[in-house]
């Protein structure tokens, strides 16, 4: 029996280890946002008005997949789908706009949300998450994280994320590596937009059509833990 617990005591300490560092030390996602796109600057754009998804224009797989410089962008960046005119596909809604939330948990919280085709795209608090047919990646979200938990020198350490973002009638569906446990759930009531979480959490948000000033530069987040010094 002491031979059984110590052979679990040993793989469950190389699981954890390997998971540490699959989170935290492998290589970083090949960041292939347009350098254009996180260079501009997002916080000048009227959200409500939103351009027609007609397809006279680029479809979602020719433009390149967005996602998060280091463990956070530096400013609120362009949109990544502002070429895509693509038609919606079957069973999505449209979501798109800024969003501010009104009630619930995450009651600072302001997202961006794009689509277009199969495609959409989260722009909040530091991170781009992008999920759908693209010129230069595979269609889960492909990001880190901004929610810093250690630091080594000038170095911030944030954990990987991966999903999918599937619409299942009309309710936009988060899936850990895509193959994972529902993670996330967005969806319209009237005029709100619905964010359940998987801690059990709902917030309410409302759109509005400009960037508030506090949201042009993200906040730092999580512990920070300095090491090494």
């Amino acid at each position: 029996m002491k031979r059984i617990f110590l052979s679990l005591a040993v793989f469950l300490l190389f699981v954890s280890v390997g998971a540490f560092w699959l989170t935290f030390l492998s290589e970083r996602p090949p960041l292939t946002t347009d350098p254009a796109t996180l260079a501009g600057d997002g916080s000048t754009l009227d959200y409500c008005a939103k351009p027609p998804l007609d397809g006279t224009g680029t479809n979602a797989v020719d433009i390149p997949k967005g996602n998060t410089p280091g463990c956070s962008y530096s400013h609120f960046p362009l949109p990544i789908l502002a070429e895509c005119t693509e038609p919606l596909a079957e069973g999505a809604d449209d979501i798109r706009g800024l969003w501010r939330a009104v009630s619930g948990r995450y009651s600072e919280h302001i997202e961006r949300i794009e689509q277009c085709g199969n495609r959409t795209v989260i722009t909040s608090a530091g991170v781009i998450h992008d999920y759908g047919p693209n010129a230069t990646g595979e269609l889960n979200t492909n990001d880190t994280e901004g929610h810093v938990v250690f630091t080594i020198g000038a170095r911030e350490y944030c954990p990987r994320t991966s999903a999918s973002m599937i619409w299942e009638d009309n309710v936009l569906n988060f899936y850990v590596f895509g193959w994972g446990p529902k993670a996330v759930t967005r969806y319209r009531d009237g005029d709100q937009l619905v964010w359940k979480y998987v801690d059990g959490s709902e917030t309410r948000m409302e759109r509005i059509c400009t960037l508030p000033d506090t949201h042009k530069t993200p906040k730092p987040r999580g512990p920070r833990i300095s090491l090494f010094e």
